[in-house]
């Protein structure tokens, strides 16, 4: 078993409960953890055997360009679509991290963790 991560996935998404955010839009980061059997890739050296890392950012876009209100609600729709789509996944972990929210206060960030 081992892991295979796809970190700092950048987006310009149109998440939020507010109308502002749902017009303006805002800044996101993607980081996913995909657990794996790597050993055949490992000794085959062949894109076939593993997780190709072009497909989970083509996943991950697809559900970045559909607005929702809670990035709760997004990372989870990423991790379906990461489970359907990746044969080879046995355990999926994104993070989503949205910057500069709008709330009363100074805070550069604020994320999820989602698990499937």
């Amino acid at each position: 078993m081992g892991r295979i991560e796809v970190n700092g996935l950048r987006f310009y998404s149109y998440h939020g409960c507010m109308e502002q955010e749902t017009k303006i839009g805002g800044n996101y980061q993607i980081d996913v953890v995909i657990t794996a059997d790597l050993k055949p890739s490992a000794s085959s050296d062949d894109l076939c055997d593993t997780v190709d890392y072009c497909a989970v950012h083509k996943i991950v876009a697809r559900e970045m360009a559909i607005p929702s209100k809670l990035i709760e609600h997004v990372g989870q729709r990423i991790v379906n679509g990461l489970k359907s789509g990746l044969k080879l996944a046995q355990g999926i972990e994104v993070k989503v991290t949205k910057f500069s929210p709008p709330i009363d206060g100074d805070c550069a960030s604020v994320a999820v963790v989602m698990k499937g």
